[in-house]
């Protein structure tokens, strides 16, 4: 049956194992170099600009791997719940490793190259549903928070290295050079995760089934807990976008220097995935991941308030309020990744994660264009008060006790 936990302390913390620790490098490097590939059309714009290409059709290339992992992260956790996540992790880097070869063979032709691009991103979100599972799969439930803080590190890795590797490549040798990398990432990390990954102990589904009909059950009819943390979660995604989408932005109106503001905003991002491990690390001692999470929406929202006061007041020190506002707004995503995962149990939870990144990407999406025209109707210290409500609507939302198949 799964359980309903109070938060409470834990007084022993059981040991972790080295193939666990294994797990969890290799789940992060697969993920980081999913991320690359889908990180790098955006970094060819530039490039794409200067040879010509018109800058709708530059947008189109660098939306196409994200439109394709939303195409496929369900589909992909179902595969995962049904034949394991070594075969979802390596098979699809080999997809994704074909994938960018085929954007290497069209870099001339746009159309194919945006199928190419499309392609990539359907592949690598292979990655996406899988490394989380295998660790939550490997980690007792007392150490999960901080493995899934770490896990969340492979995000910025992959884009702070398709940053400091495609736009020069492309600048200096074209698109082919730019995609290299990828291409020689995704096949040696294929190979280690083929002979590297176990998938976790699990019992055998018919067995389960015998013995307790609601371990295999679907988590989204058996109760309301998983959606609601869906729901929160795409609350919270939009401050967290907000910012990293135009942080930059706000700065540069502030008098900042474009080149100043971007290591500022990069900064804050990797100030914010230390944050991401401390916040998994503390859910791990409280005992509880939904607990930490009410209190991470509303520090959200009074994060963005205050924001909104330093634009409005002009208050000094824009760029502390930044990088800790940086820093509050992405603490929930580990959190409430390993929540769904714990929750919907080890024969769901491939397609419950699928389904939590779709939410997220969904909503991540229309941050752009719609932060964008609030921006340029209202301003920014308007607009930040508005974001700092979502939060606010996700606090009830919270469940009030973990659930748990563990």
């Amino acid at each position: 049956m799964p359980r309903t936990d109070a938060p409470q302390r834990t007084t022993t913390t059981p040991p972790v194992s080295a193939r666990a620790w294994t797990m969890l490098t290799l789940g992060v490097a697969a993920q980081a170099a999913g991320t690359l590939v889908v990180s790098a059309p955006a970094l060819l714009i530039p490039h794409l600009l200067g040879r010509g290409t018109s800058l709708p059709v530059a947008g189109v290339l660098a939306a196409a791997p994200t439109f394709g992992m939303v195409l496929t992260l369900i589909a992909w956790g179902a595969v995962t719940d049904r034949f394991g996540e070594r075969v979802v992790i390596a098979g699809g880097l080999v997809l994704t490793t074909l994938a960018v070869v085929a954007a290497w063979l069209t870099a001339g032709d746009p159309v194919l190259l945006g199928l190419a691009f499309l392609a990539g991103g359907m592949t690598s979100a292979s990655t996406n549903a899988a490394s989380g599972r295998v660790v939550v799969g490997w980690f007792p439930k007392e150490r999960r928070g901080l493995a899934m803080g770490i896990r969340q590190m492979s995000q910025p890795l992959g884009v702070t290295l398709a940053a400091v590797t495609v736009p020069q490549l492309a600048e200096g040798s074209g698109i082919r050079a730019a995609l290299v990398l990828p291409i020689l990432l995704c096949a040696v990390l294929a190979a280690c995760c083929a002979i590297g990954i176990t998938d976790p102990p699990r019992p055998a589904r018919a067995t389960v089934a015998t013995t307790a009909t609601t371990a295999t059950a679907n988590p989204y009819r058996s109760s309301g807990f998983v959606w609601r943390v869906h729901a929160v979660s795409v609350l919270l995604v939009v401050p967290q976008f907000t910012l990293s989408t135009y942080g930059l932005v706000w700065l540069v109106g502030l008098g900042w220097s474009t080149p100043a503001a971007g290591l500022l905003v990069g900064a804050a991002q990797f100030v914010g995935a230390i944050g991401r491990i401390l916040v998994g690390g503390w859910s791990d001692r409280a005992g509880s991941r939904v607990g930490p999470l009410r209190i991470v929406a509303v520090s959200a929202a009074v994060v963005m308030v205050v924001l909104a006061v330093v634009d409005a007041t002009h208050l000094a020190g824009a760029a502390v309020f930044l990088v800790l506002a940086t820093s509050v707004t992405v603490a929930d995503n580990g959190l409430a990744y390993t929540s769904v995962a714990e929750a919907a149990g080890p024969f769901w939870s491939g397609r419950a994660l699928g389904a939590q990144n779709t939410g997220q990407f969904i909503a991540a999406s229309a941050v752009g264009p719609g932060i964008g025209a609030l921006v340029g109707a209202l301003g920014f210290a308007a607009s930040f008060g508005i974001v700092a409500v979502l939060p606010l609507l996700a606090v009830p939302l919270v469940p009030r006790s973990d659930r748990s198949h563990d």
